[in-house]
């Protein structure tokens, strides 16, 4: 018995190079579009926002030393409140209070300075500024005990 069916006229895999036998079941709508570069060019009187890694590194080791001062600045006012005849241990959290909110306070500063623009924000200062504020504020009434 012999097969009697045509053979198929796609036989489901092309070559590279091979000419469709079929046309596409959809219409292309501008090709070149799709390979053209996009061009992005900043509003006119829109602040930048774009803070490069280099002022990133910057802030973040100006942070860092802040960080290393205010732990020998806790030290210092840890030991200052036990010669004031105030408890070690509330001479210590009191001193780990300030370093909490001195620590905010700064983190909100140097945000500020490295892009005012995207940090200066309610969002981002206003907690910064006020845990660290509570927390200065904490640290003189756990002092005074």
């Amino acid at each position: 018995m012999q097969n009697t069916t045509p053979p198929a006229t796609d036989p489901g895999f092309k070559l590279p190079g091979e000419e469709k036998a079929s046309p596409d079941p959809l219409p292309k709508i501008q090709e070149p579009v799709a390979a053209m570069p996009i061009e992005v060019a900043p509003v006119a009187g829109a602040p930048a926002t774009d803070t490069s890694t280099r002022d990133l590194a910057i802030g973040g080791a100006v942070f860092l030393v802040l960080l290393i001062v205010y732990f020998f600045v806790r030290n210092a006012y840890v030991h200052h409140m036990v010669v004031k005849r105030v408890a070690p241990s509330a001479a210590g959290s009191a001193g780990w209070l300030m370093f909490v909110g001195l620590s905010f306070v700064s983190a909100a500063a140097v945000l500020a300075i490295i892009n005012a623009s995207k940090f200066l924000t309610f969002a981002v200062t206003a907690p910064l500024v006020l845990v660290g504020l509570v927390a200065l504020v904490a640290a003189l009434f756990v002092g005074r005990r």
